[in-house]
């Protein structure tokens, strides 16, 4: 019974294998890219909107799916995004049990997989706010945020704060990757060489840099909120965007980080085509 039973998984975790490095894969991550390069254009442009006046969109990735559901065949755009993302959480599920064996360093291999499963649950989290505007469950209203949440527990005050200092952490990383070229990686050599490559890198160079600054206004957000011991004081992209939106000269960082945020969707378009093996 024990040797069917390991003969069993042995053949799943076979499949599973064959699976991750199939054609049908690469096809559906692909399609899956282009859904968040979708979700990524759609959030620029609502940040431009929200710089030129209009303050009646909210540019996050839900926020983005609301606008989606707006347009003409609205309802077929956000499915078809939802399944998007779904697809990817699915590629990323088997890259962080299968994928990175490239790496000869083990550490190496452990921190790529483990970066693998946090972006299948970012992306699961968009797919399921597409699938809550597309059944009608989104709801606009506002109920406690989950640091204000968080910071009821023992200890949650210190967990928000180190969950701040992470994002801020990461949002340096990607600023770090835009000028050191790192994201380049992600396409396959001809997606890299000639005019069209040269096109590419410098859309990814102010894509990733815009985000990496969002990313730093969020953790900041949370620190803040950890530091204060009020939820409230937290938020997502888009109050980080609103906080922008309140500088000196808010309006132009604001239409120039939604420029970058929409420049990170044309380079998630570009690897959707060029999709680095």
């Amino acid at each position: 019974m024990t040797v069917s039973g390991g003969s069993t998984a042995r053949r799943a975790e076979g499949a599973a294998r064959d699976a991750h490095n199939s054609e049908w894969m690469d096809r559906a991550a692909r399609a899956g890219l282009v859904a968040y390069a979708v979700v990524y254009l759609m959030i620029g442009w609502l940040a431009v909107q929200l710089a030129l006046g209009d303050r009646e969109g909210k540019p996050s990735s839900s926020g983005a799916m609301h606008e989606l559901a707006q347009q003409p065949f609205g309802d077929v755009l956000i499915w078809l995004v939802s399944i998007g993302m779904f697809l990817l959480v699915l590629w990323k599920v088997l890259d962080a049990a299968f994928g990175h064996r490239e790496e000869r360093d083990g550490g190496k291999r452990t921190r790529a997989r483990l970066t693998s499963a946090g972006k299948a649950v970012v992306y699961a989290a968009i797919g399921l706010s597409g699938l809550k505007v597309a059944t009608g469950s989104g709801s606009s209203g506002k109920g406690k945020s989950w640091s204000a949440s968080v910071m009821e527990v023992t200890g949650g005050q210190l967990l928000v704060g180190l969950v701040g200092l992470a994002i801020i952490g990461y949002g340096c990383y990607q600023i770090y990757k835009a000028w050191t070229g790192d994201f380049a990686e992600k396409l396959d050599a001809e997606g890299r060489s000639g005019n069209t490559g040269t096109a590419y890198i410098a859309f990814g160079k102010a894509g990733y840099t815009a985000r990496g600054i969002a990313f730093m206004i969020v953790g900041g957000l949370i620190g803040y909120g950890a530091i204060t011991h009020d939820g409230s004081k937290s938020g997502g992209l888009d109050q980080a965007l609103f906080k922008v939106l309140d500088q000196p000269f808010g309006p132009v960082l604001l239409c120039l980080l939604g420029a970058g945020l929409a420049c990170y969707g044309v380079f998630t378009l570009a690897r959707a085509r060029h999709l680095s093996k």
